[in-house]
């Protein structure tokens, strides 16, 4: 039941739902997926049974526990868990399994860019590697599966160390990329609308795999963005955001006429600025400088290229430019250099916009600790 819940609950977050703003991780335990849960008939009805009364007893959440672990907990382990499954209510029970279970909330999950770490039980029957592979994975691009051995369906109970260094190493990893504190509470703040709230929560997403581009050509890219914003994050995340960007089709709308189109001109121009470099992302920042400053004064040698030293010329001036708005487009950037222009109009009749519009001075919404330089 959780698993689903906290999946649309991330999707949520994904649309621009005020209250899951700045979302950095997902973790799903054995977790049930938006498609209908896979589940015998038979053991549907057996579980609906033991509430029949009003209560499962002793026995029966024994049974439950017993059926969901891999081999038998030890004691006093055992006897707790059957008393949290003797805790469950009769609506919560039986509404899960009646309706919750069966329902499906695929289309409204979606995908969903945050990272995901999805936790299965080597000997979960139904809620198993595969099942977590075919049904909620495909949901998280970001997602991976880690199989815990040893263990069926109730984790935390059959191996509570394994599962916790998994969740401790996800979380780390993710918690790494995530917002500041003060701009998540700027973007979770009446000032932002849902619409701006979900495009900005996009774009920090993690960016999906290449599209577009070669290994090489995307290693030659980041060695160029390395060389341009020294400093300004992962140059490789940002390689493939710009790979994405080509591969949909979304430029800034402008090109020099003596350029190819964006899909044809980048990869072409990487491979000639790698020639020119002889192995551009393998040389050395001093080298990168040289070739990089002999490109921009028109003067880079001619290799054979696709593209001629007047046209790598060219190109590697819109690239500093796509280099440069693609960073500063980031909320990570934006939290960095202390922007909150974004925070001017809510989803409400009135937009707030600015009360104090001259220099040197900012209003109080602004002065969140942290959101500026």
């Amino acid at each position: 039941m959780g698993g689903k819940i906290a999946t649309l609950a991330a999707a949520r977050a994904r649309d621009g739902d005020a209250r899951f703003a700045g979302l950095t991780a997902v973790a799903l335990l054995a977790a049930s997926p938006p498609a209908p849960e896979p589940m015998e008939e038979d053991r549907r009805k057996l579980m609906l049974d033991w509430f029949a009364d009003g209560a499962i007893d002793a026995d029966e959440a024994a049974q439950f526990v017993d059926d969901n672990t891999a081999a038998r907990l030890p004691e006093p382990l055992r006897e707790r868990a059957i008393a949290d499954v003797r805790c469950s209510g009769r609506k919560a029970w039986t509404g899960w399994l009646e309706r919750g279970s069966r329902e499906d909330w695929q289309e409204a999950a979606g995908q969903i860019a945050v990272p995901a770490l999805i936790l299965a039980g080597g000997e979960d029957g139904d809620l198993g590697e595969d099942a977590q592979r075919r049904l909620n994975l495909p949901h998280y691009p970001a997602g991976r599966i880690s199989v815990i051995e040893g263990a069926a369906h109730l984790l935390p109970y059959e191996q509570p160390d394994a599962v916790a260094q998994a969740i401790a190493d996800h979380v780390s990893a993710a918690f790494a990329r995530a917002l500041p504190p003060a701009m998540i509470a700027l973007l979770a703040s009446d000032r932002v609308s849902s619409r701006t709230r979900a495009v900005l929560t996009a774009r920090h997403a993690v960016p999906g795999p290449l599209t577009l581009l070669s290994d090489r050509q995307a290693a030659t890219l980041a060695a160029l963005i390395e060389a341009v914003l020294p400093g300004a994050g992962d140059p490789g995340e940002l390689a493939r955001r710009i790979d994405a960007m080509m591969a949909a089709g979304r430029g800034d709308g402008w090109r020099c006429a003596e350029l190819p189109a964006d899909a044809m001109c980048w990869p072409a121009a990487l491979d000639t600025l790698d020639a020119m470099g002889g192995g551009f992302a393998d040389a050395d920042p001093a080298a990168r400088e040289r070739c990089l400053r002999s490109l921009a004064a028109g003067k880079a040698a001619e290799t054979g290229g696709a593209l001629s030293p007047h046209q790598m010329q060219l190109w590697f001036a819109e690239a500093r430019g796509e280099i440069a708005r693609q960073w500063m487009a980031l909320p990570a950037t934006m939290a960095r250099i202390g922007y909150d222009g974004f925070a001017i109009g809510g989803d409400g009749v009135r937009k707030q916009g600015y009360v104090r519009a001259a220099a040197d001075t900012i209003e109080p919404w602004q002065q969140l600790a942290g959101t500026r330089a």
